[in-house]
């Protein structure tokens, strides 16, 4: 392989550094996880871009709520009798692993069919590939406002889930440097 093929080939994976990075979600925003001033979940799922990997957090009065994954029957008939997976701890981070819908409902009775329901759906990847000159993804956001119903929040604790990585760019550069050294294209 050519020196220049290398070169490209690093240039390449040098931008694609950090453009897939998880982003964490607050499930209604600064609302959060109630029936109080009846939030419009469904409205705040259509309003996101949610992908393989990110994270959903709920939080919540664990007194008056529960957060139920449930299958997409018990979901629309609001059934909290056999869920999938049960939180109770006021503050749920669930990972999105999968593509597909992911359904959530209280399981506190009345609150489903109260509004206090949630579709997350994480579309397929698509087949096409970019046009040539255009990027393959474009960069995810890492933080977002308070209350701002389009944007994610920052990652709550040290995970970092939501955060860039400076770290990744500059070993990539590193590495085109060492090869453009390597190939005789810089002085040593």
């Amino acid at each position: 392989m050519a020196m220049s093929d290398i070169l490209v080939l690093l240039v390449v994976a040098a931008a694609g550094v950090g453009l897939s990075q998880a982003v964490v979600y607050k499930v209604g925003d600064a609302v959060g996880w109630t029936t109080m001033g009846s939030p419009n979940y469904t409205a705040w799922a259509i309003s996101k871009t949610f992908h393989k990997g990110d994270t959903v957090v709920f939080e919540y009065n664990n007194t008056y709520h529960n957060v139920l994954e449930v299958r997409r029957e018990d979901y629309k008939a609001c059934k909290a009798a056999s869920p999938i997976a049960t939180y109770t701890s006021g503050n749920d981070s669930i990972k999105l692993k999968r593509h597909g819908h992911h359904f959530f409902i209280c399981g506190k009775p009345g609150h489903c069919e109260a509004g206090q329901k949630v579709d997350i759906r994480i579309p397929k990847p698509t087949s096409s590939a970019a046009p040539s000159g255009s990027p393959a993804a474009s960069p995810r956001p890492a933080t977002g406002g308070k209350g701002d119903v389009s944007s994610p929040v920052a990652s709550p604790g040290p995970s970092g889930a939501a955060t860039a990585a400076p770290g990744g760019l500059a070993f990539a550069l590193t590495l085109l440097h060492l090869a453009a050294l390597a190939g005789g294209l810089l002085p040593q």
